[in-house]
């Protein structure tokens, strides 16, 4: 029997919901591009509910106990001591999210001599040190595309913020004013604007197909070219690098994932060659940026704003400078933790639990380290050092 631990984020504040906005979710068959969504072979929770926090346990626990295996559940996972680390030595399988991550250092993994499996509830795997997975044949595994369009939507919602200065706005209604000229006083059209992403993959590429009604000039630069008729369907420039690329942008964002090739991409030196008073936006890995440039060039006016809600470490401390810097729209990590991606990566996780319990094949897709090796997703995705 299998001991599963799983680290997910706190319960709301005012406890576990009784009750949702909504009644259901739209139905939704395939993600675009025709990857199926997670199949497996049953739930044991109703889609739109709460299920990535503690109460929520991804609806896996009559599941799993079902079967004589034993679930963990926490969210204490960063102080000296924690409950994470206490129950990691004599686990078989880790899942975790990406929003509340808990981080899988090579030490940890040392200290888990049993850990077979290590699952991301989303997508990302970076809190997982990939080397340290490699060298103890630690199968990865995420699940795929599950919130990718969480994530693009979420990016569309803050370039808008940004630039049409939405949310001190709104600021302004709370504190009961009335001020217009200081509303508008950073506000600008969209429209006509470039703007550009780093990384067009999944989410990227959703991003590009979300603004392309805007009527804005999109650019990208990937590993990867996108497909010629893709490129003019949606009129974009193909840069062969984010330095290439920035300097014609009044927006960027971010959407690649972190390896050593992106880490601190965006320091002092990339963000001095964007144009003065363009936006930077960021739900990709907080470590793609460098936190105090990115504060330098906000409180210079080098960038006019920016947004994202990742961060490191995750959760953010008090005192994080991003908290509090000027022309700022940032979220904790909740991008790709909707209720309806939630239901996605629930089954999705469960999905990989039962091929890995029943010894049948993971998707490719869902994987990122197997056998020793980088592998499916993460052959494409990520580099090893």
């Amino acid at each position: 029997m299998a001991k599963i631990l799983c680290v997910l984020y706190d319960d709301p504040v005012d406890g576990y919901p009784s009750a949702y906005a909504r009644d259901d979710l739209p139905h939704i068959d395939r993600y675009p591009g025709g990857q199926t969504l997670p199949t497996p072979k049953g739930v044991d929770f109703t889609p739109g509910q709460l299920l990535g926090s503690v109460s929520g346990e991804l609806g896996l626990r009559s599941f799993l106990e079902s079967q004589g295996h034993t679930l963990v559940v926490t969210s204490d996972k960063d102080r000296e001591g924690s409950v994470f680390d206490q129950e990691l030595v004599d686990a078989d399988v880790v899942i975790s999210q990406p929003f509340w991550p808990a981080y899988l250092t090579a030490e940890r993994i040392a200290r888990a001599p049993k850990l077979k499996l290590a699952i991301t509830a989303g997508i990302g795997s970076d809190h997982v040190d990939l080397d340290a997975a490699i060298a103890h044949n630690i199968t990865v595994a995420e699940v795929t595309y599950c919130n990718s369009i969480s994530v693009a939507e979420h990016v569309a919602m803050m370039i808008l913020s940004l630039v049409r200065n939405y949310l001190p706005s709104y600021e302004t209604v709370l504190k009961g004013g009335w001020n217009i000229a200081d509303c508008v006083s950073r506000s600008y059209d969209l429209e006509g604007m470039h703007v550009g992403t780093v990384a067009a993959g999944r989410i990227g590429l959703a991003v590009l197909r979300r603004l392309h009604p805007f009527d804005v000039h999109l650019h990208y630069t990937d590993r990867y070219r996108l497909p010629r008729e893709v490129e003019e369907q949606l009129n974009l420039t193909f840069h062969e690098s984010a330095a290439a690329m920035v300097p014609h942008c009044d927006v960027v964002t971010i959407n690649a994932p972190l390896h050593p090739e992106t880490e601190g991409m965006f320091n002092d030196t990339l963000i001095g060659t964007m144009k003065r008073g363009a936006y930077l936006i960021n739900t990709a890995r907080a470590k793609i940026a460098d936190r105090d440039a990115v504060v330098r060039a906000l409180e210079s006016g080098q960038l006019a704003g920016y947004a994202g809600d990742v961060w490191f470490p995750q959760p953010a401390p008090a005192d994080h400078p991003w908290r509090t810097m000027p022309h700022h729209g940032m979220t904790p990590h909740i991008s790709g933790s909707s209720l309806s991606a939630q239901a996605r990566y629930a089954a999705g996780t469960r999905e990989i639990l039962e091929c890995w319990l029943d010894g049948t094949p993971i998707r490719d897709e869902y994987l990122i380290v197997d056998k020793g090796n980088l592998a499916g997703t993460g052959a494409h995705s990520y580099s090893v050092k």
